[in-house]
């Protein structure tokens, strides 16, 4: 990791600081989208779906506002940017990671995530420019299909699925411990806005890791049957939560924490002090 950061060019600290925030507003308008749709799915408002929570579900409702393809646009500039910046994270080691065994998986865990929301804006500019597939075949569905097709197959997907619930309880943990607070204290703000940030963190987090979880039990599921359409993404984990005792409740309520983790995003825009 140490080798290529020397290869990558030192931009200017206000550019990483403009992509960081420009990108966290990305995601929080993505992530207040999921919650929002989800939780109409839940109590079944205005015909949504858990379908219409799914990555393509989210993206298809922005292109069909009102300049909708142009606003699609904003938002695949803005997850390219989160991405970006993750990547700098990880090469440049702009949070001092430090070099470590530690460190080194945090940065990791920074590409991983630039990796992520980078097929994410991927997935976005294809759709403006009318090459987006209309939500059929989920992206792990594919991988687990591929995975299965490999030697030991049931194990990659077993393994990936432990990773994956492994990762949602981190969430969890990281929220319910307020652990973020650090970044959020150093900013300096005032107590009333760091108390807000603070809450809506934890709230968010804790959603997001049962969401995580859920995923990875598909997997789970998937590796067991050996049978890919078992896996599946935010669809498929809103799907088996609203079809759970009390599921349009339980469904409501995890949809609320993803808009708490959206409004989070922008709190942390607004007011996060970016390293550079």
């Amino acid at each position: 990791m140490a080798d290529i950061s020397t290869h990558v060019p030192n931009p200017p600290p206000k550019w990483i600081e403009n992509f960081a925030k420009f990108g966290l507003t990305a995601k929080g308008v993505v992530y207040c989208l999921i919650g929002i749709i989800a939780f109409m799915a839940a109590f079944e408002l205005q015909g949504k779906t858990t379908e219409s929570a799914g990555r393509s579900g989210i993206l298809r409702t922005i292109q069909d506002l009102p300049a909708g393809n142009v606003l699609l646009g904003i938002v695949a500039l803005g997850l390219l940017s989160y991405a970006i910046w993750r990547f700098i994270q990880a090469f440049k080691d702009t949070e001092a990671k430090g070099s470590g065994a530690e460190g080194i998986g945090k940065r990791l865990r920074y590409l991983f995530s630039g990796l992520i929301y980078g097929a994410f804006a991927y997935l976005a500019a294809k759709i403006v420019l009318g090459s987006g597939g209309s939500g059929g075949g989920d992206s792990r569905e594919t991988l687990v299909s591929k995975l299965l097709q490999q030697p030991f197959g049931q194990w990659l997907v077993g393994i990936v699925a432990v990773a994956t619930i492994a990762a949602g309880l981190y969430q969890i943990y990281y929220g319910y411990s307020e652990k973020y607070k650090k970044k959020i204290q150093s900013g300096g703000l005032k107590h009333d806005i760091e108390q807000k940030m603070i809450r809506a963190g934890k709230v968010g987090y804790i959603a997001r890791g049962v969401v995580w979880i859920v995923i990875g039990y598909l997997f789970i599921r998937a590796a067991l049957q050996s049978n890919p359409q078992e896996a599946g993404g935010n669809t498929a984990a809103f799907q088996f939560l609203e079809n759970s005792t009390y599921g349009s409740f339980i469904l409501g309520a995890v949809a609320l924490g993803l808009i708490c983790y959206g409004v989070f995003m922008f709190m942390r825009a607004k007011y996060q002090p970016i390293h550079t």
